[in-house]
């Protein structure tokens, strides 16, 4: 068969098919009398063989080299083939995600472009101080999704400040995004995202706060309760509670009770719930005294008489820090 009826068949031109010869990848069997190349059946089942392989994703040097070492492995070039081909995927997933947040941003000429590159460059920057810069200065000028993303992986924690700072200005859609990140199975990352959702204003993030007071990551548990606190939410009372007893930022919970202590009915639910942990056997000295003390930020008449009943506590130091206390108020 002649090449121009092998072309035809195979769909593979005539100017391919020489290039292959002269790769030494299939040469043709035989000549006709005039010098023209002669195909056999054996050289064009090669020639599928090639074009197959090329599917694949293979270069012509591989393809020789499948076809004609003995000793070649299939298997090692394919796994060969699967990681370049996740590594390609990698790079054309995320030049996708770059476009469409500069896309988000309705660009009105090329100047913007440029800017919103350069800033999610920024952003992705090895240098923690290229990072904080954009963080400050991108509120307007990218999506929420790319300052979510940064958010979520930044272990520097003053490019992490600024990127919540960033966040709590920003548009729509950050608290949905920053949910996402509470159900991470890395322990850091719901942490960066109770704290970044910690910061966002509306009754969306406080919301997600709320449902957040369920987590049963302590952490999670914490800041949520901590930002509840401040606006106002009794349901933090018991997270509040159990941070005053663990330690972990205890005075900032001790604070948090007290703003939420606003009214008598709520001073007196406080300090019951107060009462109530001091009376629990499996409670230690050290978060004993804790509690005692931050019945000192609870007004009204029921703190007052806990703090009376701490008088007579065997536990003499939280007697005498129930004594410091009642004096103070005398003083008051």
């Amino acid at each position: 068969m002649l090449i121009g009826e092998v072309a035809r068949r195979s769909g593979v031109s005539a100017r391919m098919l020489r290039h292959y010869e002269s790769l030494g990848l299939v040469r043709p069997s035989g000549r006709t009398g005039s010098g023209y190349r002669e195909y056999s059946g054996e050289d064009i089942q090669r020639i599928f063989h090639v074009e197959s392989l090329r599917a694949t994703g293979l270069s012509l040097r591989e393809i020789g080299r499948a076809l004609d070492d003995p000793g070649f492995t299939p298997s090692a070039l394919v796994d060969d083939l699967i990681r370049r081909t996740r590594e390609r995927i990698a790079v054309e997933t995320e030049l996708l995600t770059r476009l469409r947040r500069v896309h988000a941003t309705d660009p009105a000429g090329w100047e913007d472009v440029l800017q919103v590159v350069t800033l999610l460059g920024a952003l992705g920057s090895k240098s923690a101080d290229a990072r904080q810069r954009a963080a400050l200065a991108s509120v307007d000028e990218v999506p929420v999704e790319a300052l979510v993303e940064a958010a979520l992986g930044e272990g520097d924690p003053n490019v992490a400040g600024a990127l919540r700072w960033a966040l709590a200005r920003s548009g729509g859609g950050g608290p949905a995004l920053l949910a996402e990140g509470l159900g991470s199975p890395v322990a850091a990352v719901r942490e960066r995202a109770v704290r970044s959702l910690a910061e966002m204003p509306g009754d969306e993030a406080t919301a997600l706060l709320r449902n957040a007071l369920a987590s049963p990551d302590d952490t999670v548990r914490g800041y949520a309760a901590l930002a509840l606190g401040t606006r106002g939410e009794a349901d933090a009372v018991p997270a509040l509670v159990d941070l005053v007893v663990a330690g972990t930022n205890d005075t900032d919970a001790a604070d948090a009770l007290s703003l939420l202590a606003g009214d008598d009915a709520a001073a007196d639910r406080i300090a019951a719930e107060l009462v109530d942990r001091l009376a629990r056997d499996t409670t230690g000295a050290s978060a004993r005294g804790r509690l005692a003390q931050a019945l000192a930020g609870v007004p009204g008449a029921g703190s007052s008489r806990a703090l009376q009943e701490l008088l007579h506590d065997e536990d003499r130091a939280v007697a005498l820090t129930a004594a410091y206390l009642l004096q103070l108020r005398d003083m008051g």
